[in-house]
């Protein structure tokens, strides 16, 4: 079941789902909560996926809000990783939601309807219960023309979901944190 922004919020206070909201997300719209890009990166080498081991593309930071920078031009075809400037904390236990059955949370990550009209394609993945750290998604530019994405616009929506009945286990996964890159070789958990 997909829970109200509202609840969200009220849920934020108690559990800090949520950490450095933008003020427009006091009231948000629908049943998502916007979020923001804060850091950019481009792929500078070639990554690996084994069946034990991996390898991110190596990444080069091409900008960074905290730094000051404005934007970014995504040329057709260029294909970028982006960092939010928000963080999630998915609880890794059930929890209660109004005194109901404690279920798990994830996050269902949703595009802003802004980039694909301009022709530029969001890749996220859905979150699961445990994670913490900021998101990381890609971003693509298939229309025909320059982008100009701006630091700190909002580029995606996610939905908080309930997660009917028991889990193996909570996220444990090497990106927990906000990391967007192994930085070498490494062993998957």
């Amino acid at each position: 079941m997909i829970i109200s922004t509202k609840k969200i919020l009220e849920l934020n206070e108690k559990y800090k789902l949520l950490e450095n909201l933008d003020k427009r997300e006091a009231y948000p719209e629908g049943v998502g909560i916007d979020i923001r890009v804060g850091e950019v990166y481009k792929i500078t080498g070639e990554g690996f996926l084994g069946t034990v081991e991996r390898k991110s593309s190596d990444i080069e930071k091409v900008a960074d809000i905290a730094k000051g920078d404005k934007d970014v031009i995504l040329q057709p075809h260029d294909y970028v990783l982006v960092k939010t400037m928000e963080k999630v904390n998915l609880p890794g236990e059930k929890i209660s939601i109004d005194g109901g059955e404690p279920m798990y949370l994830m996050l269902d990550v949703h595009p802003r309807s802004t980039l694909q009209r301009c022709g530029v394609y969001l890749m996220a993945t859905k979150t699961d219960p445990g994670y913490f750290g900021e998101l990381t998604f890609a971003l693509t530019n298939l229309g025909p023309k320059p982008f100009r994405l701006e630091l700190g616009a909002r580029i995606a929506n996610i939905v908080f979901v309930q997660v009917l009945g028991d889990i193996f286990r909570a996220y444990e996964g090497q990106w927990k944190g906000g990391r967007v890159s192994t930085g070498g070789k490494e062993t998957q958990i």
